[in-house]
């Protein structure tokens, strides 16, 4: 963690939603006027599109049949954390993109499923934010949840993280269901051994709860919507946090546990602006005055 270059980590699974807890961020930067380093978890894949399609293959016909995304032997774990380290230290650092689409493609000049080169991040920026899939990663000799002075956690329960999952992979990929869950089947070892402990790492977890029946979702028609939802907010320490100042603001919230407050789906762009603003706006106060 570092007083004079802030790191803020959001955490989350494929399909958990961390790309619009991102949004959100954008919005109070540009509200408050902060100026942000942005960091893709994607970036951090040992492999582009192709390449993961023939190691996944070549893994398979060895008899492993759970190489995924989701662990260390696919993802740039070193790097990843010198770039939070260097950015902690000195305010600087190296990453790149991964282009998920035409649109990206055309932004970057390179096709779908691959890297850009690697660049360095812009000078003088506020704070750096990560967004993807293992910003708070504890595994052998890496530790990249030491450096996020914030870490943020995305977590819907499991059966609505395979709904948007199945959604998205079908919507914008055009994955068969049964694409999709064989994905799911392959990334569970990694999920439970990489992606889950993270979420005791982790500051503050949102967690989307379903008020609807989600038991099987394979079968699911759309996502259930954010008014037929609840979001269970955890505070891994709630010292500091004004929670009969949420209670008062957040129409139908109640606390949960004595770190928890539970609130409507819909609302939780509110809560996010509530909890998260003053934050943002504490670490770049202090890098200012140890500035």
């Amino acid at each position: 963690m570092s007083a004079k270059h802030p790191i803020i980590s959001v955490t989350g699974s494929s399909g958990a939603g961390t790309t619009s807890v991102k949004e959100t961020f954008a919005h109070i930067f540009r509200r408050e006027n902060i100026s942000v380093a942005f960091i893709e978890g994607d970036a951090f894949h040992k492999y582009d599109r192709e390449e993961m399609k023939a190691r996944m293959a070549a893994e398979a016909a060895r008899g492993n049949h759970h190489f995924s995304h989701f662990g260390p032997s696919s993802n740039l774990f070193k790097e990843l954390e010198e770039v939070f380290r260097d950015y902690a230290e000195h305010g600087s650092g190296r990453t790149r993109y991964y282009i998920h689409d035409a649109a990206e493609a055309a932004v970057h000049g390179a096709p779908p499923g691959t890297f850009t080169p690697w660049g360095s991040l812009p000078e003088g920026t506020d704070l750096l934010l990560y967004e993807g899939l293992h910003g708070a990663v504890v595994h052998d000799d890496v530790n990249i949840a030491q450096h996020a002075d914030v870490k943020i956690g995305v977590v819907p329960v499991i059966n609505l993280e395979w709904i948007q999952k199945i959604h998205r992979d079908q919507s914008t990929r055009k994955y068969s269901t049964e694409a999709v869950m064989d994905t799911i089947l392959r990334r569970m070892p990694d999920y439970v051994h990489y992606v889950c402990p993270q979420f005791t790492e982790t500051d503050i977890n949102f967690q989307r709860v379903p008020t609807v029946d989600t038991s099987n979702p394979f079968i699911a028609r759309w996502i259930p919507t954010p008014d037929e939802s609840i979001v269970v907010i955890r505070f891994r320490s709630p010292r500091g946090i004004d929670f009969p100042y949420l209670l008062s603001m957040i129409d139908g919230s109640f606390m949960s546990r004595a770190n928890s407050i539970a609130i409507p789906g819909g609302k939780l762009d509110l809560a996010m602006q509530l909890i998260l603003t003053p934050i943002i706006l504490q670490l770049v106060e202090r890098k200012r005055r140890a500035s």
